[in-house]
């Protein structure tokens, strides 16, 4: 399938956004493994955008590809920031506690990385690799 370059900037969430939905209706995801999909790659990719970028002062860029395979769909999002890999905190502090009682912060992450099928993070060759994989639904009458 194809890829974007955009500009590692929160003006680029719609076109994640829009790329996720067409990559999910590609690959005949029903509507809400694509919802689970869009709000996973959404959660990280604005964390990138102001963790990786912002907040640091540096500008980049963010690539989005999407991996259509038999059996699933890969969405992958790199960029250039600092190495971060988003299991390193993915449970959240006190997260039986009330809403009140907890820590800000980690609950977009810790929901994000349990609504895809599977997850997977790598730093390779200076480059924070996500990958976001939400398996294919199986035809109708197939024992596979």
């Amino acid at each position: 399938m194809n890829s974007l370059h955009l500009a590692a900037g929160p003006e680029s969430l719609d076109a994640i956004t829009a790329f996720v939905t067409s990559a999910a209706e590609s690959a005949g995801l029903g509507a809400p493994a694509a919802y689970k999909l869009q709000l996973a790659v959404d959660e990280i990719a604005t964390n990138i955008i102001v963790h990786g970028h912002q907040e640091a002062g540096r500008s980049g860029e963010l690539t989005i590809r999407a991996d259509l395979t038999d059996d699933a769909l890969a969405i992958v999002l790199e960029d250039r920031a600092e190495p971060f890999d988003p299991r390193a905190n993915a449970s959240p502090a006190n997260l039986d506690a009330a809403p009140e009682d907890r820590e800000i912060g980690g609950l977009g992450v810790f929901l994000a990385l349990r609504s895809v099928d599977r997850f997977e993070y790598a730093y390779v060759d200076g480059c924070n690799r996500n990958t976001f994989v939400m398996n294919r639904p199986r035809p109708e009458g197939s024992t596979e």
